[in-house]
């Protein structure tokens, strides 16, 4: 089995970057996904549209260009195809990692289809595969999802949103004008203040008027077939329901962390160890790239300041690779 310079987990838009600094680097690598290509991007809501401006979403160096000024999901699904496509990379789709042994210089990762021998590893796995639990009778219920997607699907039913981030608001917002009749809950006693700027004004102003119901410092607890019961500052009440859309955030795979040998802080932070300057964690030779490296702090990195990640990984591998 030969032996590659650098394994790399997750074939996200930092992954692929990765994979671009590893070629340049002169470094034999390969990408592996246990979805498609960005997957995390795939299952983003249809019609979403980024916070970021297209300059800096962009990896390797290749323009992406937008007709407006905030690119979409779908422009954005075939700008990273076609830059993966531009450097030829070497990516694996829908090959799960089962597990990862070894040590420096000699790491056998093992997936759902193959064996890999590599000397490093990179965890470009970001956070968007773990909803964060609400914990709370009911969840598991075929009415609930902690991702939404469409909203025609709840044309006409009584939806529950629960969060007040930028997920909760475009689900809110989206299946409102497919007629849907809209429950927010919110755990904080305001929409969330980095709600992106051009939305922000409009999710207010819906809840103003009533055209959307919200229930401020406010939290579910219970979800039933036909109705959920919201603890409230004005005692416990129950509505009427058909579903529920749980956006309340998502988190890194710490398991898995844990399993491969990256310690985690005890705090409830639990920020994955690692040097800033090289990106490499506590195991020796094994690296991380991207939102990953914030552990619950999922909005400290984004594509726009994890992109430099993959640029000091390349260079300390190459270097210490030298050096032997």
């Amino acid at each position: 089995m030969q032996m590659i310079d650098v394994l790399i987990i997750g074939a996200g838009p930092i992954g692929l970057t990765c994979g671009i600094e590893a070629a340049k680097a002169g470094l034999s690598y390969v990408i592996i996904d246990k979805g498609c290509l960005v997957n995390s991007l795939y299952n983003y809501p249809a019609n979403m549209t980024f916070f970021s401006t297209s300059d800096k979403l962009e990896i390797g160096g290749i323009p992406f260009v937008s007709v407006n000024v905030k690119p979409t999901r779908a422009e954005a699904l075939e700008y990273y195809r076609r830059a993966a496509l531009h450097y030829r990379l070497n990516i694996k789709l829908f090959e799960p990692v089962i597990q990862v042994a070894g040590s420096h210089g000699n790491f056998t990762v093992i997936t759902g289809k193959t064996e890999y021998r590599a000397s490093n590893v990179i965890v470009a796995t970001g956070f968007y595969d773990i909803p964060v639990k609400l914990n709370i009778p009911g969840e598991d219920l075929t009415k609930v999802s902690h991702y939404y997607k469409d909203p025609h699907y709840y044309a006409m039913q009584k939806v529950a949103v629960i969060g007040a981030g930028n997920s909760a608001v475009d689900a809110a917002l989206e299946t409102y004008r497919k007629s849907a009749e809209v429950t927010m809950i919110i755990k904080g006693s305001e929409i969330d203040p980095r709600v992106k700027y051009w939305v922000r004004p409009d999710i207010v102003n819906r809840i103003k008027e009533g055209s959307i119901k919200a229930y401020f410092n406010s939290s579910v607890t219970d979800i039933r077939e036909n109705e959920i019961d919201i603890e409230s500052p004005d005692g416990n009440i129950t509505i009427v329901n058909d579903f529920v859309l749980a956006m309340t955030g998502y988190r890194p795979n710490f398991s898995f962390l844990k399993e491969i040998g990256i310690n985690c802080s005890v705090d409830d932070r639990k920020l994955p160890s690692h040097d800033p300057l090289t990106m490499e964690t506590n195991v020796r030779g094994i690296y991380m790239a991207g939102v990953v490296c914030g552990g619950m702090d999922t909005h400290t990195y984004f594509i726009e300041n994890s992109r430099e990640h993959a640029l000091r990984i390349a260079r300390h591998i190459a270097d210490h690779s030298i050096k032997q």
